[in-house]
């Protein structure tokens, strides 16, 4: 059923975009990472993966230690709701969640001690560091030369949540060797140290899965293009209207990369934009789509193009990264210049 699940569709949604939708995207890199720990000998059949999550990629590491017959043991967020847990111990998982806090650094740090507390207790325990082992990129390299072959022969523009990194990282790393010429466009929360928005404050900010309150060595700031920062509000409007409009259930972090796809194809209408769109929209019924009369119509929605961090601003900004690094203490101009 794993291997099934992580097969995705394509989905036009314009002359100029098209949508990779998977049914839950981390299952092709949890099934990858967790066969090559098994080939390479690092763990065996029967020893406990261990990991914190907010919901998805626990849910796609259960999948693939049921698929390898290895355990698993999760440290989940406080985000993670009753349906994801409910699957997680039926598929086999044992689970913990930190207690609970409206401050997500501070969830994320408690559940980073817990796993160490773990490792410490539990010598067959191997820590599968999604948001830091190269290791989880492997899996979408696969997808890229699935997508290679079966997109038209035009310029192509990767847009999805940055999150981990490994998604949007491993997937356009591979296609460049396809396609030079493939741009990559991140969307990142406000709120959000991966791209140094963390000084602008989004009350209702979903950070888990699209951005995050530490930061993750799988993001390799030197791979993006563009980035966009999108508040809970932008979010939703993206995601309300891709299921009115195309019938698509989507969750947060693809309803928001499909606003960021329909500027930028307005904008380089040469360009084919392939827009990720990570899973469901099953988790986000309630925070999302049960307030789709909140929703503001995405037509009358722009960003404001700055030229450096100094000037983001909320509720929506653009600026070009031009595959700059970055150390989460200097901007971008600074690193260019040091």
């Amino acid at each position: 059923m794993a291997e099934a699940l992580k097969s995705p569709l394509l989905v036009r949604l314009s002359e100029r975009v098209v949508l990779v939708r998977f049914e839950s995207m981390k299952i092709y890199s949890a099934l990858a990472a967790v066969r090559g720990l098994l080939d390479r000998g690092t763990i065996r059949p029967g020893h406990t993966l261990v990991d914190s999550s907010s919901g998805i990629y626990a849910y796609a590491l259960a999948l693939a230690c049921h698929r390898y017959g290895t355990r698993c043991h999760i440290v989940a967020s406080t985000t993670v709701d009753t349906t994801t847990l409910a699957q997680l111990e039926i598929l086999g998982a044992t689970v913990e969640q930190v207690a609970p806090s409206k401050d997500l650094k501070l969830d994320q740090k408690l559940r980073v001690a817990r796993v160490k507390e773990i490792l410490a207790e539990r010598p067959d325990a191997h820590w599968m560091r999604q948001y830091h082992d190269r290791i989880h990129c492997a899996g979408y390299h696969e997808i890229a030369g699935k997508l290679a072959a079966a997109l038209p022969d035009r310029p192509l523009t990767v847009v999805g949540g940055v999150g981990s990194g490994a998604s949007t990282g491993g997937l356009t790393e591979r296609l460049r060797h396809h396609v030079p010429d493939v741009r990559l466009v991140g969307v990142q929360p406000f709120g959000s140290v991966t791209f140094g928005s963390e000084d602008h404050h989004d009350p209702e900010a979903i950070i888990a899965g699209i951005g995050s309150s530490i930061p993750f060595a799988n993001v390799r700031h030197h791979l993006y293009d563009t980035v966009h920062w999108l508040d809970f509000t932008h979010a939703m409007a993206g995601t309300v209207a891709l299921l009115r409009e195309h019938a698509v259930f989507a969750g947060l972090s693809t309803g928001a990369a499909h606003l960021v796809a329909r500027w930028e194809a307005r904008r380089d209408p040469g360009r084919l934009h392939l827009v990720i769109g990570a899973d469901t929209g099953h988790r986000y019924v309630q925070r999302v789509f049960a307030r789709h009369a909140e929703a503001p119509d995405t037509a009358a929605l722009r960003p404001a193009e700055i030229g450096s961090l100094a000037e983001l601003a909320m509720p929506w900004s653009v600026m070009a990264w031009d595959r700059a690094p970055y150390d989460h203490d200097h901007s971008p101009e600074k690193e260019r210049t040091a």
